[in-house]
């Protein structure tokens, strides 16, 4: 399976030019097996990305070719198109959320647990006019007019009930 972001990481591991850097490191610290970092290096020296120099028979040095790094600025363009993307789809969703929740009464919103959207929850409660707050422990204060946000990382399935939502939803 071809995954880009591992494509990528494994180009920005060998353009950091340490000569000591392994197939079973390069495996182990991208989380991939043994035999499919075989095949995408092998694949990378094939289209001309890097270069496998024999140093002896136990050592295999890698570097980037110019067509490598150019491949990094293009996967690291699209990637970080692709993120983009991808908030400006949460921020979207997550400001409908939360027009509903002011529509409904609701006078405060709390996030409940660390979430990498909480900058795009903060940013729309600004917009909206609504307080907005983190909680780091279910066990923290909320009022019945806050309407409870959870962290994608709080809830396995989205609350059923009017007062609350899951970026669960949105994430996975």
């Amino acid at each position: 399976m071809k995954n880009p972001e591992n494509e990528l990481k494994i180009l920005e591991l060998i353009s950091q030019g340490k000569d000591d850097i392994s197939q079973r490191d390069i495996s182990r610290i991208i989380g991939l097996s043994l035999g499919m970092t075989n095949s995408i290096l092998k694949r990378f020296a094939e289209k001309g990305l890097i270069t496998i120099k024999k140093v002896n028979n136990r050592n295999i040095q890698y570097a980037l070719t110019a067509k490598g790094l150019e491949q990094i600025g293009q996967k690291s363009w699209r990637y970080f198109k692709r993120t983009i993307r991808n908030v400006v789809v949460y921020r979207e969703a997550i400001n409908g959320i939360l027009r509903e929740a002011k529509a409904d009464g609701y006078n405060e919103v709390v996030l409940v647990g660390s979430s990498d959207l909480e900058f795009i929850v903060e940013h729309e409660c600004y917009k909206l006019g609504i307080p907005f707050r983190v909680a780091y422990e279910k066990t923290e204060e909320i009022s019945e007019k806050s309407y409870i946000v959870f962290a994608e990382n709080e809830l396995k399935q989205p609350v059923e009930n009017s007062y609350s939502y899951s970026l669960n939803s949105l994430v996975y």
